[in-house]
């Protein structure tokens, strides 16, 4: 069963700043994105698909706020298919509350964390609590590594090298590193062949292939094919377009002496028991 662990839910244009709205065109390049989420669109392109993860996101700095509650109802309506993380932003006040609300009362199964859109660094020590909480109630916590199109998110929050001291100090908690930590491919594959419990997904990234080309390549001559996940980021891309694009990479290599992709092993990644490695 293919496990898409990485989507979106949020009310489009709503749980946005203008600000947030206006640069987002910057997210494709050339393509306008239509950030509305849709459930009949993700699941027409979501064949392939037995279960998604679904999160919101919490970032007071970038302009995006998604109430858990609106999340936990979105899973409430398609539960045969979803499964809920709540979101935090721990440079807010009363982000704690939101954290046990959103598990213990809301039964969201994971955390969404995005400290690059927030401004925060996931190791400084105000924060153990949360990883601490994340480690006592077996709760996965997947964190958006790599760039971004806002101007105002630190780059510097982003860097996947950040999560070498959290893994190493909370090393119950099973994290997952968005978008292979792209374009800092290196250390987030340095991080997770270090850690056991640190895992990386290829989410968003099939629409520039040569750069995903070489982050599997980096995958596959570090040999940890067995630590990446398949996710999506929809709504900025789909799963069968995902699919689709990662199954044809080797095909632009034709005519050349550029090693190839294994597509044994891709395919073991797509197949993966997600949930299972996650403790879900």
């Amino acid at each position: 069963m293919i496990v898409d662990v990485h989507s979106h839910y949020w009310e489009y244009p709503e749980h946005f700043s203008e600000d947030f709205k206006n640069q987002a065109r910057r997210a494709r390049g050339d393509v306008e994105v239509d950030l509305t989420v849709r459930w009949e669109e993700y699941a027409a392109s979501a064949t392939a698909c037995g279960r998604t993860v679904v999160f919101g996101g919490k970032a007071k700095l970038s302009g995006l706020w998604v109430p858990d509650k609106e999340v936990a109802g979105y899973v409430a309506r398609h539960g045969e298919k979803l499964t809920g993380f709540l979101s935090l932003d721990p440079t807010q006040p009363g982000w704690q509350d939101e954290m046990i609300e959103g598990h213990q009362d809301l039964k969201l199964k994971g955390i969404k964390l995005m400290p690059m859109y927030a401004g925060f660094l996931p190791q400084d020590r105000r924060f153990d609590y949360l990883w601490e909480y994340a480690g006592r109630n077996g709760l996965p916590v997947l964190l958006h590594t790599g760039t971004t199109f806002l101007s105002q998110a630190p780059l510097e929050c982003t860097l996947p090298r950040h999560l070498d001291e959290v893994a190493a100090r909370f090393r119950e908690v099973k994290m997952i590193l968005a978008h292979i930590g792209h374009p800092y491919e290196g250390e987030c594959v340095a991080t997770i062949r270090k850690h056991p419990n640190v895992y990386a997904d290829c989410s968003a990234l099939h629409y520039r292939p040569y750069q995903l080309y070489h982050s599997l390549m980096l995958v596959q001559e570090y040999g940890v094919w067995n630590k990446l996940l398949f996710g999506s980021d929809y709504p900025f891309t789909t799963v069968d377009a995902s699919l689709q694009g990662m199954r044809g990479l080797n095909e632009m290599l034709e005519g050349t002496r550029l090693p190839r992709l294994d597509m044994e092993k891709m395919e073991a990644m797509f197949g993966r028991d997600t949930l299972g490695i996650l403790g879900i």
